[in-house]
């Protein structure tokens, strides 16, 4: 009986760190095989007290205008969809269209619909950058007005964090 229930025990804590080994290998995929691209950004807020030293970002793509999104009407909260980018000037990438499916090709960032009124507001958790506080600090002037976002996109348009610079 006892033999079955260290078996077990083991099993259960081999289950676990499988699951937690994985959660960890799909967040940092995008860092190890994504293809990398800058973006513009806007900083929103510099530090918080419980999370650290941070920047909180946001993107020109991060509000999109309802009218640009097809079925809008049967969008909801917390809904998926897809933007597909494009190159843009100064070796920028920008918002092209929202799509609903996830696309067969191109360059896309997979996001979460946070709200629904004349503009669509989606996240795609990148939305925070950690650093260490006189970073963090130097980093809130140097992007003032706006700085580029440096992300790695996997092929399931997955983004994560690279860097973020000034302007």
């Amino acid at each position: 009986m006892k033999k079955k229930i260290g078996v077990a025990l083991i099993l259960a804590l081999g289950f676990q760190c499988v699951v937690l080994t994985g959660m960890v290998v799909s967040s940092a995929l995008p860092l190890w095989t994504g293809t990398q691209i800058r973006v513009k950004t806007v900083p929103v807020d510099p530090r918080s007290l419980f999370r650290g030293n941070y920047a909180r970002l946001a993107y020109p793509f991060s509000r999109v205008d309802a009218e640009k999104i097809p079925d809008k009407n049967d969008l909801r909260n917390g809904e998926i969809v897809y933007v597909l980018l494009k190159p843009g000037k100064d070796d920028l990438h920008e918002f092209d269209r929202v799509v609903l499916e996830k696309p067969a090709h191109g360059l896309f960032l997979r996001g979460r619909v946070q709200s629904r009124h004349q503009t669509v507001r989606i996240r795609y958790g990148i939305e925070a950058f950690f650093a260490p506080k006189e970073k963090a600090l130097q980093l809130e002037k140097d992007l003032q007005t706006e700085g580029i976002a440096v992300l790695m996109v996997s092929k399931s348009g997955k983004a994560r964090l690279k860097a973020v610079v000034g302007k």
